[in-house]
């Protein structure tokens, strides 16, 4: 074949010689235009029209060798040859996640964008991947593999740090729905099964674990709703799934025989008493030291040079590939989404994964409770001022205010353009017409009322949510760590209050406040945040009955949060950082310190509840809306999700590993555009062409939306400023439902039976609305390919 090739060769080269003699008698301009010029000696380049015609002649010789060559089949694979994905792509298992050194360059779609006939390319497809994906192993630079093996170091960091606190899919008891029986742990991830992993071959891991009780249960695969808090079955063969919580009914387990206590470094460790060594943790949780070698190991990758330079092409590459893919598919995806029947953008589940609970209504709702209350309850006693007791009438007197002159002007809760830059203005918008003792009233859980107004007006949030059917949400309700007792008054005004909703489900945010908790007198060191925050979830880990509302209230709290304003200056006061029973400084730790103990303490508790079969937590902190990018990668290695993370557009190494990693991404754009970043610049658009796991949030409806529906509004603005097509509008909501902390049986329900799978084998477009289409599959796992 060679030879062949040659020869072929040569009779091209012979036919131009020729051709270049006969043009050389008749015309000597147009020989000029078709034969190589020569480079002239004194000037030592070609001008423009001989670069030119050389160009031209070069592609000819080009296609006759292409042509040619093509009859080899034994030639090398270009790198931007087309992948053989086989006969049956609906089975396809994406190549490794993490970086392999001999694979490294992702392949391309056909430019035709259709699928590539398995026949043609028969001897690219090494032996090893024969019955798989079939792709070829083009060779590495050099150069490039200290940059991938930094790349591989630092992918295996996370797992370490996700295995040991429990936050990947299928450790937690909740999955556990009756089939789903848990992944193995070198398949798991925090949002599904590896695209690498061979999970066709494997047999479903045993469960110790018995099926998940929802309680109340969710209501029936089809339903309507009539009425207020009536919930009817479509189908009459199903039972009334309509249950009202009573505490009676829930179960109360008894305790436990280990033990627990803070260690000198300010981690709870659990203790088991009859072992040999009942001194010794029973759990294994990576030191701070630790956590520190590991995070600047991370920060020394990401900063490095040429590690940046492939990151920033190869992000620019995923996008650029799915810009193809989209101009070549977007048609016949809408057809396939036209020929689903029921199924469209407003009928699929959507999840507001990052909403603040104290601010989940809009500015008419909240007006219109108050002016309610005003007219129908003035004579409530409200709070205690002054030494003495203040009714609601009395309270707006000493405000010379009256029901009529509320209006939304009035309230001032609206972030505008005053609070771009400005957090402390933006924390003033949580009070009412500006006064802290409306917040205290309507807005708190713990006050003179015990929290019987926001309970009302969260019911009524409820209520809107339930009507809507398929928008939930996930809110944030506050855990300050100033007392201990805080916990149990929360458990309490949720159980007593019966706020349960088959649409929510609650996170624990913790606000770094310890320089204001320190001032104020409330603490006296960190280890007392610490102790605030997490003793009381031990305790009640150990023995339930000791606090009975709070083991109920915990079944439906799916994850912890951090929040403060990250754009504070943090000065490292200490070359070493103490301990927290050693923190008496009146600064407060920087962000990468509040992580570390966060996460410790979470993955000692999780271990526990795993144990005990009790319900577990993910850490989902607010990062990288402003601020260092060191947050960014101490939320790399040990959160399973964050909310905002704009600042990634800026440091390109760490949003490869997101995206590599797929760690998910609630993003805000309307709250972004009044703190920190315009709509136009925000990185939503960008980030998912690449293909991180990103999703829309609400974040504060209060400052930041006017309808009753403030999710549908976000979808809405972020649909026509950035041009999203009604499939990528389905994408976002299914990555939100991803995401969520909702119970195993509940996401299959909404996304289909095995949604975890990767590829076109865990998307159902009767479910979803998202295409299934070979094409589409391909384009969502093979960017995932390295």
């Amino acid at each position: 074949m060679p030879q062949e090739t040659s020869a072929a060769r040569g009779a091209i080269s012979e036919d131009a010689n020729a051709s270049q003699a006969r043009q050389a008698t008749s015309d000597s301009s147009r020989e000029e235009s078709r034969s190589p010029p020569a480079v002239d000696s004194k000037k030592g380049f070609f001008d423009y029209n001989e670069e030119k015609n050389l160009h031209h002649i070069e592609e000819k010789l080009l296609a006759h060798r292409r042509g040619s060559d093509a009859a080899t089949a034994s030639r090398p694979v270009s790198l931007g040859s087309s992948p053989d994905f086989g006969p049956d792509v609906h089975h396809l298992d994406a190549p490794h996640l993490n970086i392999k050194l001999s694979a490294i360059t992702e392949p391309a779609l056909p430019h035709d964008g259709r699928l590539p006939d398995p026949t043609l390319t028969p001897a690219v497809v090494p032996a090893d991947l024969k019955g798989k994906s079939k792709l070829p192993e083009p060779p590495v630079a050099p150069e490039n593999i200290p940059i991938f093996e930094a790349l591989e170091r630092c992918l295996d960091l996370r797992d370490k740090y996700m295995r040991v606190s429990g936050q990947k899919l299928g450790f937690n008891p909740r999955d556990y729905d009756g089939n789903f029986t848990g992944l193995d742990d070198d398949i798991a991830t925090v949002s599904g099964v590896r695209p690498d992993a061979d999970w066709a071959s494997r047999a479903p891991p045993e469960s110790r674990f018995k099926k998940w009780r929802i309680y109340p249960r969710p209501p029936p695969p089809h339903w309507h709703w009539k009425g207020k808090q009536t919930v009817v079955p479509s189908n009459p063969d199903h039972q009334d799934s309509e249950e009202e919580f009573e505490f009676s009914a829930c179960e109360i387990p008894d305790a436990d025989k280990y033990t627990f206590g803070i260690d000198e470094r300010g981690v709870y460790q659990v203790y088991d008493p009859a072992s040999e060594s009942p001194k010794s943790p029973v759990y294994e949780i990576p030191t701070i030291r630790e956590y520190f070698v590991d995070l600047e190991k991370v920060l020394a990758v990401i900063c490095d040079g040429p590690t940046k330079s492939f990151a920033f092409r190869r992000l620019n590459y995923l996008a650029s590939k799915f810009t193809m893919y989209s101009l070549l598919n977007e048609p016949q995806e809408l057809a396939e989404m036209k020929s689903v029947p029921h199924r469209d953008f407003y009928n699929v589940r959507k999840v507001d994964t990052h909403v603040h609970h104290s601010s989940s209504m809009n500015q008419k709702h909240l007006l219109r409770f108050i002016k309610s209350k005003m007219k129908r309850s003035p004579n409530d006693v409200v709070i205690f001022r002054d030494g003495k007791e203040l009714t609601l009438e009395e309270v707006f007197q000493s405000l010379n205010l009256t029901a009529y002159d509320l209006s939304i002007d009035t309230l001032d809760m609206h972030a505008h353009q005053d609070s771009f830059h400005r957090f402390d203005k933006f924390n003033l918008k949580y009070n009412p017409i500006g006064e802290s003792r409306l917040r205290e009233i309507f807005l708190k859980t713990d006050n003179y009322i015990q929290g019987r107004y926001l309970a009302e007006l969260t019911k009524e949030v409820m209520t809107d949510l339930e009507q809507s059917k398929y928008q939930n949400c996930e809110w944030r309700i506050s855990i300050y760590g100033r007392q201990r007792d805080e916990w149990d008054k929360l458990a309490r005004w949720i159980v007593n209050n019966k706020l349960y909703s088959h649409n929510v489900r609650w996170l624990i945010q913790v606000p770094r406040l310890y320089d204001v908790y320190k001032q104020n007198g409330s603490i006296n060191t960190f280890e007392d945040i610490v102790r605030n925050v997490f003793e009381p979830l031990f305790e009640v880990t150990k023995d339930p009955s000791s606090h009975p509302e709070l083991h109920v209230f915990l079944q439906r709290v799916i994850g912890f949060d951090t929040v403060d304003d990250e754009s504070k200056a943090e000065r490292r006061f200490h070359r070493k950082f103490p301990y927290p029973r050693l923190w008496d400084a009146k600064e407060s730790p920087p962000y990468s310190y509040w992580v570390y103990y966060m996460y410790a303490n979470i993955a000692s508790l999780n271990q526990w509840r795993h144990q005990r079969g009790f319900s577990t937590f993910v850490f989902r902190p607010h990062c990288g809306e402003a601020g260092d990018p060191e947050h960014l990668a101490s939320a790399y290695l040990t959160a399973h999700s964050i909310s905002h993370g704009i600042l990634l557009r800026k440091v390109p190494a760490l949003q490869y590993l997101f995206y590599l990693k797929q760690i998910g991404l609630a993003m805000s754009p309307l709250s972004n555009n009044a703190l920190f970043l315009t709509y136009e610049r925000n990185p939503l658009p960008d980030f998912f062409k690449v293909g991180l796991n990103v999703s829309l949030s609400t974040d504060d409806p209060l400052q930041f939306h006017f309808t009753k529906e403030p999710l549908l509004e976000e979808y809405s603005v972020a649909a026509h400023i950035y041009k999203f097509p009604q499939s990528s509008l389905a994408e976002l909501a299914r990555n939100s439902v991803i995401q969520s902390g909702f119970e195993m049986e509940i996401k299959r329900h909404w996304l289909g039976q095995t949604w975890y799978l990767p590829g076109a084998a865990g998307n159902d477009i009767h479910k979803v609305s998202t295409p299934s289409s070979p094409p589409h599959c391909i384009i969502r796992s093979t960017r995932l390919r390295y």
